[in-house]
């Protein structure tokens, strides 16, 4: 370059400054200062430029970074070396070019992540992803750490929720709930690959919901929009932010233990994630979602299926054979929870299965301690409806419709647990009678509480009476020998308050 504008200028000779600047593609300061220097010092100048820069003296951290964690982005070397010195005398882009050019020597080229740009409007939608991140050191161990990205697709405010165990849905759940407290609010929908926690299955764009997320979206209140399988540009915001989690956010850190962890990661997101220029939206993402977001989302509160798990159960999904897996053996679930999910909770020698929703038992199972057996429950493949209401038909059958039906309420409101039990005894005990009183069953099931029990024992009680020539509620008539006037003395002995002496008559 020297040569050509010392050629060109030809001592004052050639072309004019300007024209040189325009030959060149240059500027006219940058010709008068070439021209004012002879060559000798211009590549002397050039030949040194390497000890002039101002961020030698920090070359060696910088190496350092790059060699440790060679996927380091330049922003972030320039963020832990400000961290590490404090303010540099050099612009910020400066700085950004030095790690780059210090980085194409000691590290494998970072491949750039594309954005689309897509149009939304405020309050409308939150893309999701999770990620997975190899070899975290966590306690001075490494681990594999599993997070989820949130972005609202407006703002392009963010969350990263994480967890140290594989990503199931009861987790995915609490992820979502932590987002939507942070975001302050709820999108109407939020858009999702096809994860095995939102999609089951895809058949020409019929899509199979998990059936627990869908309940969860349902009471919170946002739709389940599900993109193309095998399309991340469909949703390339997350696509980016999962990207910028793992290269800004977690890798090159060491964590104390989980607690540090989140705090660090709150620390981020507040301090770095969602104050940034976003490259897209030129605006902070936090700022953008204060002025413009905020007030379009709905209000959310946390609903009370999140956090089950607390309760000290274990998800476990049951297979097509209503069987689930606990220590190396299978056992058996009712037949209305295969392919679903239920909780199981291990005690002494006891294993206890849970509806997930209410936590009501479900099934029991000794615990068994070898491998590879299967425990089944014959009950838990039968349509207990269908056995209730056959025998609901056959007490009809006995007494009649009306009073089958009052009976059948009766011991329904007696033992709600234990209802079929008590159809099945009543059952019994009414086709073993030779002669039923209807009247009778009539009366008692309107004055009290009636059991099976009670039913069998009231039936016997009336046979007694009946074979001793009595009606069942007559008065116990007294003795031949004695008559109303002498017990007269005796009745007022029951009577509260009344002291009166009895006096009997000679013999």
């Amino acid at each position: 370059m020297i040569h050509k504008i010392k050629a060109l200028h030809d001592d004052g000779q050639g072309l004019s400054i300007r024209a040189i600047g325009q030959e060149l593609g240059i500027s006219r300061n940058t010709v008068r200062k070439y021209l004012r220097q002879d060559v000798a010092t211009i590549e002397t100048a050039q030949s040194n430029r390497e000890r002039e820069k101002k961020l030698d003296a920090h070359r060696d951290y910088i190496v350092y970074l790059l060699r440790t964690f060679p996927k380091l982005s330049s922003v972030k070397v320039a963020r832990k070396l400000r961290e590490k010195v404090g303010e540099l005398a050099v612009s910020e882009r400066t700085l950004r070019r030095y790690v780059q050019q210090v980085k194409s020597t000691v590290a494998s080229r970072q491949r750039r992540y594309y954005e689309p740009v897509l149009d939304m409007v405020p309050g409308v939608q939150c893309q999701v992803d999770p990620g997975e991140l190899r070899e975290v050191m966590i306690d001075g161990e490494p681990r594999p750490l599993y997070f989820v990205v949130f972005v609202l697709s407006y703002s392009r405010l963010s969350y990263v929720g994480v967890s140290l165990s594989p990503l199931d849905t009861a987790t995915f759940i609490r992820l979502h709930d932590e987002a939507f407290r942070y975001f302050g609010g709820l999108p109407e929908e939020c858009v999702y690959d096809q994860t095995k926690m939102v999609v089951i299955s895809e058949q020409f764009r019929e899509l199979e919901v998990n059936q627990r997320f869908h309940e969860y979206a349902t009471t919170a209140g946002f739709r389940i929009r599900a993109c193309c399988g095998y399309d991340p540009e469909s949703k390339g915001k997350v696509e980016a932010g999962v990207k910028y989690a793992k290269q800004d956010a977690f890798y090159g850190e060491v964590f104390r233990d989980e607690a540090d962890l989140r705090a660090y990661l709150r620390q981020w997101l507040d301090d770095v994630a969602n104050v940034r220029t976003h490259g897209t939206t030129g605006q902070q993402p936090r700022a953008l979602c204060d002025a413009e977001e905020r007030r379009h989302l709905r209000p959310y509160l946390t609903p009370a299926c999140v956090g089950r798990e607390d309760d000290g159960l274990a998800p476990r999904r049951v297979d097509k054979t209503g069987l689930i897996a606990w220590k190396a053996n299978k056992y058996s679930v009712p037949m209305a929870y295969q392919q679903g999910r239920v909780g199981v909770q291990e005690a002494g020698d006891r294993l206890t299965v849970h509806d997930l929703e209410s936590g009501d038992e479900i099934a029991a199972h000794t615990l068994h301690l070898g491998k590879g057996r299967t425990l089944r429950n014959s009950d838990h493949y039968r349509d207990h409806r269908q056995q209730e209401a056959d025998l609901e038909q056959a007490i009809a059958q006995c007494l009649g419709e009306t009073l089958g039906q009052q009976l059948c309420a009766r011991l329904r409101d007696s033992m709600p647990h234990h209802y079929k039990d008590q159809l099945r005894g009543a059952r019994k005990v009414l086709e073993g009678e030779p002669d039923l009183d209807l009247a009778l069953v009539s009366d008692w099931v309107t004055r009290e509480r009636l059991t099976a029990r009670r039913l069998k024992e009231r039936l016997a009680a009336a046979r007694l009476a009946k074979a001793r020539g009595r009606d069942h509620d007559a008065d116990v008539p007294a003795s031949p020998g004695t008559t109303p006037a002498e017990l007269a003395p005796y009745a007022q002995l029951g009577r509260s308050g009344c002291q009166q002496e009895v006096t009997h008559g000679a013999a």
